[in-house]
């Protein structure tokens, strides 16, 4: 029989909603720790504790952000297993390297790595039967900050493809309608998108701007997450030649690297 127990690091936070997700699944006397946390005594005694007397088989992290991975390496290291993952990053490295479609078998229970870059370019997912570890590709109540749209669309396309029926994400509360969960992702960065080429149209260009229009007034502690997206999206439709990208002034600090935007021609 396998189970999945809930751990919530007590790190909340703007961009980490009540804290990070952490997952212990138990199938039979095995387990496996997906997403240890951060580096956090009280964290790391409350993992242990839920452990107890079962045989830890392995430590995964979905992606190598400082809220989810830094735990991973010592609490390996403490049980004698490996902590698996993508690829390594600042806050982890893993000894064992995952690739889409590799297999984790303990127990009676598979978990299968999916690689969805976008949110991350390292980031997985992880299926076990109709559920999907969803890390921080879908999140509960909110949605998440992108590195690269385009890989971003690809990967929601996968999960869908996958047709779960439950998420268990990285922040937030399981999600029991996948299906629709998914559309709407999907549908609001679609959306999201057309706001943005709209912007850009009407006179945005930077990406400061953009975000104004866009966003209106931001919570200065979201402003660079909002900015970020805003890139995100920007760089996506340059690559489609929708809109085109040029090195700029005056956008402000946040974020660092800032691009003017100008339409193309014929746009």
């Amino acid at each position: 029989m396998t189970g999945v127990q809930r751990l919530l690091a007590p790190n909340p936070g703007p961009m980490t909603g009540p804290g990070t997700n952490t997952y212990l699944i138990v199938s039979g006397a095995d387990c496996v720790v997906l997403d240890p946390g951060p580096k956090e005594e009280s964290h790391r005694r409350s993992i242990v504790a839920a452990i107890g007397d079962l045989r830890l088989r392995a430590v995964v992290v979905t992606h190598t952000h400082p809220d989810h991975a830094p735990l991973a390496g010592s609490l390996a290291a403490e049980f004698g297993v490996h902590a698996y993952g993508y690829a390594p990053g600042p806050e982890f490295s893993p000894s064992r390297r995952l690739r889409d479609g590799d297999r984790l078998r303990f127990g009676e229970a598979v978990l299968a790595a999916v690689h969805t870059p976008g949110h991350t370019t390292d980031h997985l997912c992880f299926r076990m039967g109709s559920t999907v570890f969803t890390g921080d590709h879908i999140i509960g109540g909110s949605t998440v900050l992108v590195q690269e749209m385009g890989d971003y669309f690809r990967s929601l396309d996968r999960i869908r493809a996958l047709r779960p029926e439950r998420l268990l994400p990285g922040h937030g509360d399981p999600i029991d309608n996948a299906a629709d969960v998914i559309a709407d992702y999907i549908a609001h960065r679609r959306e999201r998108e057309a706001q943005i080429l709209r912007a850009v149209r009407d006179g945005a260009r930077t990406v400061r701007a953009v975000v104004q229009a866009v966003y209106g007034e931001v919570d200065p502690r979201l402003r660079p997450a909002a900015a970020g997206s805003a890139l995100a999206h920007l760089r996506h439709l340059a690559g489609q030649g929708t809109i085109t990208l040029e090195p700029g002034e005056g956008a402000g600090d946040e974020p660092a690297r800032v691009e003017a935007v100008r339409d193309a021609v014929g746009t």
